[in-house]
C-alpha cells in the first residue's frame, strides 16, 4: 500500500507513537524495509529512528532503529545522537541488536573515519565472542572494510583533516 501511496509513511510515523509496543514496532519496521529504497519517502520522519522508542526496552525496536540509522544523512547534532544510539546497542544484550548496531557503526566510519578505531575494538570483542552469529557478523563487516582498501579511507581522513 504504501509503495502505491507514499503519503501512507506520514501514517506510519504517527503510528511508532503508539501505547502498544507491537504498533510501535510494526510501525518501525517498514519505514526500515522501505528507507533501503525510498529513504527519501522515509527522511522527513527519519526522526522516530533517534526519538524516545531508541532507549525502549524491546529488542525488536532497537533492532528496526539500529538497522535503520544508517540509511539517513543526520545533522551534526543529530549525528552525534545516532553515534550514541549504536554505540550503546553495540553492548545491549540481543545478539541481533548488537551484530546490526556494530554494522550500523561500520557504515557510519566509512564516511567518518574517527569512528573507525571504536569498530575495530568492537570487531576484535566480536571476533572473540562464544557467539557464532557475532563472529560471523564481524567477519563480514571486515571484509566490507577490507574490500574499500585503506587508499580511499586515508584519503577520507585527510578530507576530513583539511574541513576541520
Amino acid at each position: 500500500m504504501v509503495e502505491n501511496n507514499p503519503s501512507l509513511v506520514i501514517e506510519l510515523a504517527a503510528l511508532t507513537s503508539d501505547v502498544d509496543w507491537l504498533v510501535a514496532e510494526r510501525a518501525l519496521d517498514l519505514p526500515e524495509k522501505l528507507a533501503h529504497e525510498h529513504a527519501d519517502w522515509i527522511a522527513p520522519h527519519k526522526k522516530i529512528f533517534i526519538g524516545p522508542l531508541a532507549a525502549s526496552d524491546k529488542w525488536e525496536i532497537r533492532l528496526q532503529i539500529v538497522r535503520a540509522l544508517p540509511l539517513f544523512h543526520w545533522s551534526p547534532a543529530q549525528a552525534r545522537r545516532v553515534e550514541a544510539i549504536l554505540l550503546e546497542n553495540v553492548a545491549f544484550p540481543q545478539t541481533f541488536v548488537r551484530a546490526w548496531a556494530l554494522d550500523g557503526l561500520a557504515t557510519l566510519a566509512e564516511r567518518r573515519v574517527t569512528l573507525m578505531p571504536t569498530v575495530r575494538r568492537h570487531l576484535r570483542d566480536f571476533e572473540r565472542s562464544p557467539s557464532k552469529a557475532l563472529q560471523a557478523r564481524a567477519k563480514q563487516i571486515r571484509a566490507r572494510l577490507s574490500s574499500q582498501g585503506t587508499a580511499p579511507v586515508a584519503r577520507r581522513a585527510a578530507e576530513q583533516r583539511r574541513r576541520s
